[in-house]
């Protein structure tokens, strides 16, 4: 899925971006087993200043809000990884986030060309690789893009990856989703997802905070989710979050709150194991 309109564009045009696309669309079927080849270089080059004033921008709006109600977990996450203000981060090389990710929790981002199918991207989390959209919203959508960006991905997500809890959480996320065919399943995982790594808040000192990449790279909603009177906050439990539809395209009615982040690792690590021991055995 390309974004429309993006600036730069031909950083996902190329042949390498094609093949890895190519292959990620097949992954899992008989030869299509090794989720590295959906990956692509991120070719910095390619990055206008348009671009980096877009990153310098959306950086700036966003750390003056959540230097306040953002959750401390994200915030310390920001600055273990060197996440800066000044350029798009590097995703490679000595001064790029893997750098400090891999030191921390064996994290690492990895450059895709577009839209991974649900069974690709849980390959990824379950190898503690997080697939990472390398091209940057427009400066005409920078309030708000339907579709995933640079600045969704590495901005929203990658400083929870820097802490233990998070990674183990959503290492064993991905390895759970892998195990099932079960659409019932998916689809709850699905919404278990939205409703704590793209839209999650958490209670810190007795305040709520905001660590869902969602609401951390939104402007418009971060400040909706912990302010306004038509969202319906509620305390988080694993089933009552799976049975919960979602909205795709307007601000989220419905937040959960976290208790700590432990209490989100224990209770996928009690879907996972419920998933395993629904796995038919395999005969000897």
């Amino acid at each position: 899925m390309k974004m429309s309109g993006s600036l730069n564009h031909a950083m996902i045009d190329g042949a390498q971006a094609k093949a890895a696309q190519a292959y990620a669309d097949h992954f899992g079927e008989p030869g299509y087993g090794d989720v590295s080849h959906c990956y692509i270089d991120q070719s910095y080059a390619g990055y206008t200043e348009e671009n980096q004033e877009t990153w310098r921008t959306l950086y700036d709006r966003q750390m003056e809000f959540l230097a306040d109600n953002a959750s401390g977990v994200y915030l310390s996450g920001a600055r273990s990884i060197k996440l800066v203000r000044d350029h798009i981060p590097y995703l490679e090389g000595p001064k790029s986030i893997n750098t400090y990710l891999s030191r921390l929790t064996g994290w690492q981002s990895k450059a895709v060309p577009g839209y991974l199918k649900p069974k690709t991207f849980f390959g990824c989390l379950a190898r503690r690789e997080f697939p990472t959209t390398i091209v940057i919203r427009p400066k005409e959508s920078i309030d708000y893009l339907p579709e995933p960006d640079i600045f969704h991905d590495v901005f929203g997500h990658v400083p929870l990856h820097a802490d233990p809890t998070f990674a183990d959480f959503l290492q064993t996320y991905g390895k759970a989703a892998l195990t099932t065919d079960d659409p019932a399943h998916t689809e709850r995982l699905a919404r278990l997802f939205w409703f704590t790594v793209e839209f999650g808040l958490i209670r810190e000192e007795g305040r709520l905070k905001l660590y869902g990449s969602g609401l951390i790279s939104s402007p418009g909603e971060s400040k909706h989710a912990l302010t306004s009177p038509k969202v319906d906050r509620r305390p988080f439990d694993l089933e009552t979050v799976c049975a919960t539809s979602f909205e795709i395209d307007d601000y989220q009615p419905i937040l959960y709150v976290l208790d700590s982040f432990q209490q989100l690792r224990d209770a996928m690590e009690t879907y996972a194991n419920r998933l395993l021991d629904e796995r038919p055995a395999v005969r000897a």
